[in-house]
């Protein structure tokens, strides 16, 4: 077996057909890395001519040592259960990376640890692929640790709902009550989902701004999202959801219930005082005041939705979401709310299309991304846990990040620089406060 550089090509038939591909493993995403300075290496380990493993490095001269570091994003692409192969691999990359002058190189394999359920348990007699793990440490691997929350460079823990070949009924049955509630209760309100263009992304990055200063996270420039649609866009790898209400239609349902609810109670109370409707004087009475509260409900409604057209006028931006589709999934990457009518609850509007998506377009599974590991209450990401965890799916444990240290001396420089440069970097922040 010997390890080669490959063309993108050669690359991507390989990668395409291999059950870890995701959008990071794209000469798009390579494109998108090379703006900061990454460059891509297309390598492959061959057994005679057939590839046996492969990978897509990006590699940046680190400035101070003047060594690069190489990362395989949610790599390498191989069989980690195949300790003779992954063996043969991880030999020849570390000459590889040696003429290369390289240091160190990264992964985060998209394998999973061990198997979990939607309450984030390990399922007893599950899956697993701790001999993976196994092989990756006795081959020289350093893990960065079973850490459960969001500290690596890619989220360790995921949350994810299995489509393979399901309908939306069958997704929807997995749902809890309440989501499907809030969705019926959405498209009632006049929610819909649009995909926007290019020059509509400033509508996307003020959803983030609103999002950003709620939850208190620094949000990236507009550039970084034209970049990020310049390059993945027109490949059909990024997508971008904006949700929206129309309150003409809004009202135009409302008053639809509205006279639905008046029609029935008249035909009712017409019928009961006719002797032409047989019911229980209790339940008689019982339903007539819930169909009553019903009607003052909506005419409330009517009133809210007059004042809604007043100020925002006949349709309002309420959230977004930015979408990654590749290989066998649909991604949910970045998403925020805007600070006016957060009440609609229009996130869950944006995800649902994007899991109707997934199933409309035969995607094996739609990704919620980033959770933690911590699914206690005194987490402060629990509420995020439990939105996501609403629509049904499960919790996935990935093995985590590894690195593969090639010079021990430069690594360790490059930790201790790094550590330095962060330390100065939030005493700069404390002394501009």
């Amino acid at each position: 077996m010997k390890l080669t550089k490959i063309t993108e090509k050669e690359f991507k038939t390989y990668a395409d057909k291999h059950p870890q591909i995701t959008f990071h493993q794209t000469k798009e995403w390579a494109e998108l890395k090379s703006k900061n300075n990454w460059i891509p290496y297309y390598i492959a380990l061959k057994d005679d001519d057939k590839i046996v493993g492969a990978a897509m490095l990006l590699a940046k001269t680190v400035p101070i040592i003047k060594k690069k570091l190489f990362y395989s994003p949610r790599g390498i692409l191989i069989d980690y259960s195949n300790k003779e192969v992954l063996k043969e691999f991880t030999k020849e990359i570390k000459e590889f990376l040696k003429k290369e002058n390289g240091f160190l190189l990264k992964i985060d394999p998209y394998v999973e640890y061990q198997e979990r359920d939607n309450n984030g348990n390990i399922v007893e007699d599950g899956y697993n692929n701790k001999e993976s793990f196994n092989n990756l440490v006795d081959l020289g691997y350093k893990h960065f640790g079973f850490n459960i929350m969001q500290d690596t460079l890619q989220p360790r823990w995921m949350h994810v709902i299995e489509i393979n070949g399901k309908n939306e009924d069958e997704v929807q049955k997995e749902m809890e009550s309440k989501t499907r509630q809030i969705l019926r209760k959405n498209e009632r309100a006049g929610i819909i989902t649009h995909e926007i263009e290019r020059d509509e992304l400033p509508v996307f990055k003020s959803i983030m701004e609103h999002t950003s200063d709620r939850r208190e996270f620094i949000d990236r420039p507009l550039s970084y999202y034209e970049s990020m649609w310049d390059s993945l866009h027109d490949s059909g790898i990024l997508k971008i959801l904006i949700a929206e209400i129309d309150f003409n239609l809004y009202e135009k349902n409302t008053k639809s219930e509205l006279e639905e609810t008046e029609h029935a109670l008249k035909d009712r109370i017409y019928k009961h005082d006719n002797n032409k409707l047989k019911m229980n004087e209790k339940k008689y009475e019982s339903t007539n005041k819930q169909d009553q509260d019903t009607i003052d409900r909506l005419n409330k409604q009517l009133e809210k939705i007059n004042e809604y057209k007043k100020e925002y006028g006949d349709k309002k931006t309420l959230g977004g979401i930015l979408f990654l589709i590749y290989g066998n999934e649909v991604l949910s990457l970045y998403g925020g709310t805007d600070d006016n009518l957060l009440q609609f609850q229009s996130a869950y509007t944006v995800h649902y299309a994007g899991v109707k998506y997934a199933i409309d377009n035969g995607y094996k599974r739609y990704n919620f991304y980033g959770i933690t590991g911590d699914f206690t209450k005194n987490n402060p990401l629990y509420g995020l846990y439990l939105f996501k965890k609403s629509f049904g799916g499960h919790v996935v444990e990935l093995l985590g990040e590894f690195d593969l240290i090639i010079s021990p001396f430069w690594y360790h420089t490059y930790n201790i620089t790094f550590s330095i440069y962060h330390a100065l970097k939030n005493l700069k922040k404390k002394l501009k406060k």
